[in-house]
């Protein structure tokens, strides 16, 4: 008997020994699940309410297919947040927060049941969800629930027929975002071409051929192949409108094609299809998904896509603390920036495919400041692999892009900012770079004048800029030009510096003053100089020609203010693009040491800046005053910097639909958020950081390298909202700027936080070119 005790408590003790094992695995199981799960706070409709203009259906990171829903032509994402608009579709091709003309809209799938004799098929939307991967909706229309998830080139749907009766699914080649019915339309898509053919009773293939668009591009060809789970027993094929029943293929002849399918003899409520996209050929399309899904299984794709995403999300830690609306923004922000430029790498249909190949540059000019430098902070060989695929399009079209589209370089806004990218990566260290080619590419931009309107690729103006020292207004833009091109040049001087070429080093980097010829010492609003139009013949320009009624002339008076866009000249046609004087004459991002200077001295140029925000001049939408909070920073105020970047954000960004303040152009406002959120925000083509007071109380990069760098703030709150005091590694710390390389280092940033500003600072100035001893 007590043998038997022994071993039933044996048993017992054994027993719990296991339960409390796995209890443990499991709280660990769950602990790392829930610490890794930073994907939930991605919320796609952030950004899709207002001029956000975000994509809302799923998309791997920098992924080729993004299907979604299409419920406004003229919307550059397709997406439309009003539910009383009809979708008409769902597109393969998207591209994300982007202005102007819309592009792409390729490939339109619809699941119906009615109206079985009418190509045309729309639907009221109801219930409609988004999460990192996935998009669902209720066509209201039919009752028909439809799920999308994707991998890197293929789109998986999944579409429940709630009701009883016939299910068919339209697949249209001739619809497409932004067409226009005036040939050749500005920024409008204009229809080539498209073929469409049923292989079997499981897969139809065929493509679509489109040009135009925001860049005005070359045609572009999108090939598909569509799978399905289940047969389907009936089909109709269309060219022009005209339906021909059991007709298997039509061919291309310029018109538009489709095909509507039919599953009568379907028991189940649920058809699945796979759509492979490719833009090499519909074979190649047939291939993707053959690689990418060769299964049924949608969750399994779903999770797949999530954790692509929690590999790059997991980079950077936010304190566990922080709010939900506060992690949903950072998160959503990282998000947004990984959606573009789009890894098309083996799906070039211009030359070989066994290099990087990333097109949807969309533009650099709204990229480079932010969300390039935190590409390279989270995947630096992300970034090393765009910087390749720029290099191979100088190599075979002549000129990096700074923006393209559709495999077509077009348009530049401004300068030839791809030499940002370059010197951002040379300064960083980034490994894997040709530097030698790609200072052959800028100086390619730097020296031949690129021909034509001047809109595609290089630097319009250029004839100007290499002889007068800046662009006069015989050339369209002529200000923003001159800065950018300023900077371009310093860029330029950066790279070759650093691999020894001594001449182009000295050449560029004179050329880099060029900003300051336009620098007129005039007094406006209280604050005085400004970049302002020249001639040709170096006389000062004070007004434009605005109009002709009449037979008499108007002239609109230029001031810092002034805006001729689009009340006199096009859009593109200004002296400035998108933006005044008062916001551009602050974009001297090299030299802010001698803007401070020339504004009159310190205490004047924080009284510049004072009016620059306190009285509306400063637009948080535009890229060119993305730096513009900080410059407090070079004057010795990184307190004020903190105020300004808080008060924008606060009033700004937030976690509703409409929380991103203007078209998040490709990610670059969403940059500007998680930069500043943390913390830190780079100055681009730079080596370093600028510091300031961070939402979160601690902040962990996970570093490419394996290690860990730490921002911590001690005592921070909506009191203690300035710096006191700082240390690196245990060592006293009284920069307001950190280099990369101390970050690429490891170790942690401790903050000491306090209700009033202090001396932390205000003597140590970040680095300015005429500072700097060469």
């Amino acid at each position: 008997m007590i043998s038997q005790n022994k071993n039933l408590h044996k048993q017992t003790v054994h027993s719990k020994l296991i339960f409390r094992f796995a209890c443990t695995v499991f709280i660990f199981f769950i602990a790392t699940n829930v610490k890794s799960q930073y994907h939930q706070y991605v919320d796609p409709f952030i950004g899709s309410q207002g001029d956000g203009n975000v994509f809302v259906g799923p998309s791997c990171p920098f992924g080729m297919v993004k299907p979604g829903p299409d419920c406004n032509k003229n919307a550059n994402s397709g997406y439309s947040p009003d539910m009383n608009k009809t979708l008409y579709g769902f597109s393969q091709v998207h591209v994300s927060g982007t202005g102007g003309g819309a592009k792409y809209g390729n490939i339109l799938v619809m699941p119906f049941a009615g109206d079985f004799e009418s190509i045309k098929q729309e639907s009221l939307r109801q219930n409609e969800k988004a999460s990192l991967g996935y998009y669902s909706v209720l066509l209201k229309k039919w009752n028909i629930q439809t799920e999308i998830t994707t991998s890197p080139k293929v789109a998986y749907y999944k579409f429940s027929f709630l009701n009883n009766g016939r299910k068919a699914v339209k697949i249209d080649c001739g619809e497409f975002l932004g067409e226009s019915i005036i040939p050749d339309g500005r920024e409008a898509q204009q229809f080539v071409g498209s073929e469409i053919e049923i292989i079997n009773d499981h897969e139809v293939r065929g493509y679509t051929k489109i040009r135009g668009g925001w860049n005005n591009g070359n045609a572009y060809t999108v090939y598909f192949s569509a799978v399905f789970n289940k047969p389907f027993s009936k089909f109709n094929t269309w060219k022009n409108n005209q339906l021909s029943p059991s007709q298997k293929i039509q061919i291309d002849d310029g018109k538009k094609t489709g095909a509507m399918l039919f599953f009568d003899d379907l028991k189940a409520n649920a058809i699945e299809m796979k759509v492979g996209i490719s833009f090499i050929s519909s074979l190649k399309a047939k291939q993707n998904i053959d690689t990418e899904i060769p299964h049924w299984k949608f969750e399994t794709v779903l999770k797949e896509t999530q954790t692509k995403w929690e590999n790059l999300l997991n980079k950077i830690e936010i304190d566990s603390n922080a709010t939900t609306d506060q992690k949903k923004m950072f998160y959503t922000a990282l998000y947004h920036t990984m959606l573009m430029p789009v890894d098309r790498t083996g799906e070039n249909p211009l030359w070989e495919n066994n290099t990087a190949y990333y097109d949807d540059f969309y533009a650099i000019w709204d990229t480079y400041r932010s969300s390039n430098p935190l590409i390279t902070l989270i995947s630096p060989s992300r970034e090393v692999d765009i910087i390749n695929a720029l290099l191979q399009i100088y190599k075979r079209d002549g000129y990096m892009p700074d923006a393209r589209s559709g495999n077509c370089n077009g348009r530049t806004q401004g300068g030839s900012n791809a030499e940002v990218l370059i010197a951002d990566a040379f300064v960083k260290n980034l490994k894997g770079i040709n530097y030698n080619l790609a200072l052959e590419a800028m100086l390619k931009d730097a020296n031949v004048p690129p021909g034509g309107n001047e809109e595609k690729e290089g630097r319009g103006g250029l004839t100007d800029y290499n002889s007068l020292g800046y662009i006069s207004t015989n050339f369209v833009r002529a200000g923003n030009r001159t800065l950018e091109y300023s900077y371009d040049d310093y860029c330029l001087a950066t790279v070759a510096k650093g691999i020894k070429r001594e001449g182009e080093y000295w050449r560029f980097l004179k050329q880099s003053d060029n900003w300051q010829n336009l620098w007129r010492d005039i007094n406006d609003n209280g604050a005085t100089g400004f970049i302002m139009p020249k001639n040709a013949a170096g006389k000062w320009v004070d007004s434009f020609q605005c109009d002709v009624s009449n037979g008499k002339i108007s002239y609109l008076r230029y001031t810092p203010l002034a805006q001729d866009w689009p009340i006199c000249v096009c859009w593109w046609c200004g002296f400035f693009y998108e933006a005044s004087s008062w916001e551009y004459s602050l974009s001297v991002p090299h030299d802010v040491a001698m803007l401070v200077k020339k504004s009159g001295g310190d205490d004047a140029f924080k009284k510049r800046l004072d009016i620059l925000f306190n009285r509306g001049f400063y637009n948080v939408g535009n890229e060119p005053s993305f730096l513009s909070p900080d410059l407090y920073h070079w004057i010795g105020r990184p307190d004020l910097s903190s105020d300004r970047i808080h008060k924008i954000v606060n009033a700004n960004y937030n976690a509703s639909r409409s929380g991103i303040p203007g078209n998040d152009d490709s990610g670059a406002m969403s940059s500007w958020l998680a930069f500043h959120m943390m913390g830190f925000y780079p100055n681009a083509g730079q080596p370093y950081y600028l510091i300031n007071t961070p939402y979160f109380k601690k902040t962990v990069l996970h570093l490419d390298n394996g290690k860990d760098f730490i921002i911590t703030a001690n005592n921070l709150s909506d009191q203690n909202k300035y710096i006191k005091s700082a240390k690196l590694n245990g060592i006293a710390f009284d920069r307001s700027w950190i280099e990369h390389a101390e970050i690429m280092n490891g170790g942690e940033l401790v903050l000491e936080m306090d209700a009033t500003p202090s001396s932390w600072g205000t003597k140590n100035l970040p680095p300015s070119k005429s500072d700097e001893q060469f």
